[in-house]
């Protein structure tokens, strides 16, 4: 089994910037995509950006411009850098790991954190 662990989340006033990681309790096997969610309340669950193994990036149109995802993949750990963050990114944020080995899928998702940006 592998656990997600992610960190970073706080308060933060509007414009500020958060740096959230979340790191797989195994490193002995690659993960193709990794990625984060988010989900606010009353909304329904939100994919801000995902990472493949070899770079590969994607973002929601929200936070392009203002948010960077990265990727260890030695640690299998994935990071996302916000800056310029509005209150409209308050959510609870989510890390997801997808893997695929031979014929078989694995989805992981961290506990989340809760980033709270205020005005």
């Amino acid at each position: 089994q592998v656990q997600l662990v992610e960190s970073g989340g706080g308060l933060v006033q509007a414009g500020g910037s958060l740096r959230l990681s979340c790191a797989a309790s195994r490193t002995s096997f690659s993960i193709n995509v990794m990625a984060w969610y988010r989900q606010a309340p009353g909304k329904q669950r939100e994919l801000v950006a995902s990472i493949t193994s070899g770079g590969s990036t994607n973002y929601a149109d929200s936070v392009k411009g203002r948010f960077t995802i990265s990727r260890d993949n030695a640690k299998n750990t994935v990071y996302l850098q916000m800056n310029s963050l509005k209150p409209e990114d308050t959510a609870v944020y989510s890390c997801n790991a997808d893997r695929v080995y031979g014929l078989n899928r694995y989805i992981y998702w961290g506990q989340g954190t809760q980033v709270t940006v205020s005005s």
